[in-house]
């Protein structure tokens, strides 16, 4: 065993941690200080700022004409954030969630989802598609600004009473900002970090590079967000936890996607497998988010669970089927004959119910 790379892998984890911890505490103390919301913050400058990995490995693949790892990389990192992020943060606190959210961001999640879907249907996504995209994360970025000035006394004194007490800005706008960048920058050099050694550990145990690709790599980039929603979710900060995971799903399909396409000198190619299977199953996920937030505006610990086995599902088909395994079929046809069907008879239950349930707090 490669003692080292164990070294770089905790080394990972360690700035992961500090810089999520401090990514929350100099958002919040911005928010507070400008008198915008948490959920402002999150959904702009923290969830952007969780999404460098990507970009970065957006552009890079991009210009290097790998073309699938710059789209797989965004669909993997939104099945993940949404499945794993959400899921991991729920079963810690059962995450409340802003009104907001339910009747404005997610519907913007599954509109830019249902959009790159569409785009992606002739296997490639323009430079005319791609500016379109990023056209739509400047309107993004304007209204939820909009929206924050114009919010009503009664739900700016929600976001403060979301915020844990006794907690104001310490030190001048320039410190927080500088904790902020530098956290920012913990989380990138951490992420990269873990991504490192987690190959390295999968290659000495023999694991196949294809395999990797699908699962750490994809999964290593979002560690940041990751991070960051579990610090703030463990903290208190519920709207900056969930608005993270939405900021950044959004981010990746409108700016990740539009710039890469823009980069890449006539259009983003798609490849046949992320069009027929990962794009759909990214869309699917960001929907089942509207029915299941919007029961009492609560994702409770049991759909946590939820998240994770469903992502778990997804890894095990993504295994499968790279390693043309006997047992896909049988899978396949188990995930379509009974968990699909049972899973929409539970969204649908779920949100009839969930439009005349009161809200409550109860940890569920």
């Amino acid at each position: 065993m490669d003692w080292a790379t164990l070294g770089w892998l905790a080394a990972g984890l360690v700035l992961l941690t500090l810089g999520g911890d401090g990514l929350v505490r100099g958002a919040s103390g911005i928010a507070r200080r400008f008198g915008i919301s948490p959920l402002m913050i999150g959904l702009t400058v923290v969830a952007f700022g969780t999404s460098a990995p990507e970009l970065v490995v957006g552009v890079v693949a991009t210009l290097g004409g790998s073309h699938s790892v710059a789209v797989g990389n965004v669909v993997g990192s939104n099945i993940f954030n949404v499945l794993a992020v959400l899921g991991v943060c729920a079963l810690a606190a059962p995450l409340v969630v802003a009104q907001q959210l339910v009747y404005r961001d997610v519907p913007i999640m599954i509109a830019a989802s249902l959009l790159v879907l569409f785009f992606g249907l002739d296997a490639r996504i323009s430079a005319l598609e791609g500016g379109l995209l990023a056209l739509g994360l400047v309107w993004f970025c304007w209204d939820s600004l909009r929206v924050s000035v114009r919010e009503s006394p009664e739900v700016k004194q929600e976001y403060e009473g979301a915020a844990p007490s006794g907690v104001a800005p310490a030190g001048s706008v320039w410190f927080e900002a500088a904790v902020l960048v530098a956290s920012l920058a913990a989380l990138v050099l951490g992420a990269r970090w873990m991504v490192d050694a987690s190959v390295t550990l999968a290659r000495d145990l023999g694991v196949d590079e294809a395999v990797i690709g699908l699962t750490i790599v994809a999964a290593g980039t979002s560690l940041p967000e990751m991070a960051t929603s579990l610090v703030a979710t463990l903290r208190g900060e519920r709207d900056i936890a969930v608005g993270n995971v939405v900021g950044s799903c959004i981010f990746n399909l409108l700016g990740i996607l539009g710039v890469a396409s823009l980069v890449s000198g006539g259009a983003l190619l798609v490849a046949p497998a992320i069009e027929n299977f990962d794009l759909p199953v990214m869309t699917a996920v960001a929907v089942a988010c509207l029915p299941l937030i919007a029961r009492g505006h609560r994702i409770p610990r049991w759909q946590g669970a939820a998240f994770l086995t469903y992502y778990a599902a997804y890894l095990l088909y993504l295994v499968l089927a790279e390693q043309e395994h006997a047992a896909l079929a049988r899978f396949s046809a188990v995930m379509l004959e009974f968990v699909v069907p049972l899973t929409v008879a539970t969204i649908v239950a779920i949100y009839v119910s969930g439009r005349s349930a009161p809200t409550g707090d109860s940890n569920g």
